[in-house]
């Protein structure tokens, strides 16, 4: 199936998953496509708005497949109106309590579903995995032919998600914000990037590549806006500064 041909069926089956008001359903990840991130503070304590539609690091440049990415001037007035709060407990969080990769129809999970949004010339098996293509990880700047190179980052950790208000949401909502194609959460990138980002804010890890600071910040406020998630004082003061490096 060609890429634009499955990514229109793709968008069919979100959109008749949002009219019915319902989630998509629970799913297994592939044995080796889990993109487990540790939890720092886990392992620490116990063993209708105008947006960008992506990637490069100036205000005015495309941000590539990322979906939902606000322009720099809504990004600043979202971040201005955050809620600023100390991070909350890790207690009680699990990474199962936020139920992905959830099916996405025709044998597809979210993870199969970003590795085709953002790669070159991607081609399937018949169970829907990534056999070839090419991917650039915008996270450092490195290129792959082989997607079990590549993880699927959550924008906002899941165990930062915790920390800053998801505690509180229901089994549902929670699965949502882990398979969320519709705003800028989702991305592929190098799985060494993702460990090493793990479940830190902007104010503990940066990409290494400065250039894509514009759009990470963009997309990050984007998310923690559209969730009603809180910020920290540093959190808020270092996504300041990427919003800064915007047109630089």
């Amino acid at each position: 199936m060609g890429r634009q041909q499955w990514w229109g069926r793709g968008l069919a089956v979100l959109a008749v998953l949002a009219v019915a008001g319902c989630s998509p359903t629970g799913g297994t990840a592939a044995p080796d496509a889990t993109d487990g991130k540790p939890s720092a503070s886990s392992s620490a304590s116990d063993g209708g708005t105008d947006t960008d539609t992506g990637a490069g690091g100036g205000g005015g440049e495309e941000a590539g497949t990322l979906p939902g990415v606000p322009t720099v001037e809504q990004a600043r007035t979202q971040l201005a109106a955050l809620k600023v709060a100390p991070q909350g407990s890790m207690s009680g969080y699990s990474r199962e309590k936020f139920p992905h990769w959830s099916e996405q129809g025709e044998n597809c999970d979210t993870r199969e579903v970003v590795l085709e949004r953002d790669g070159t010339d991607v081609r399937r098996n018949d169970e829907c995995r990534a056999v070839s293509g090419s991917w650039e990880s915008v996270y450092d700047d490195e290129e792959f032919t082989d997607s079990s190179d590549l993880d699927i980052d959550h924008m906002v950790p899941l165990a930062n998600a915790w920390r800053s208000g998801a505690d509180d949401w229901t089994q549902t909502r929670r699965e949502e914000f882990a398979n969320d194609l519709t705003h800028p959460q989702l991305i592929a990138v190098s799985a060494s990037s993702n460990r090493s980002k793990g479940d830190q804010g902007p104010d503990e890890w940066q990409p290494p590549a400065k250039t894509y600071w514009c759009v990470y910040g963009r997309a990050w406020v984007s998310v923690k806006t559209t969730y009603e998630l809180t910020v920290t004082e540093a959190e808020k003061s270092e996504l300041d500064e990427m919003l800064g490096t915007c047109g630089a």
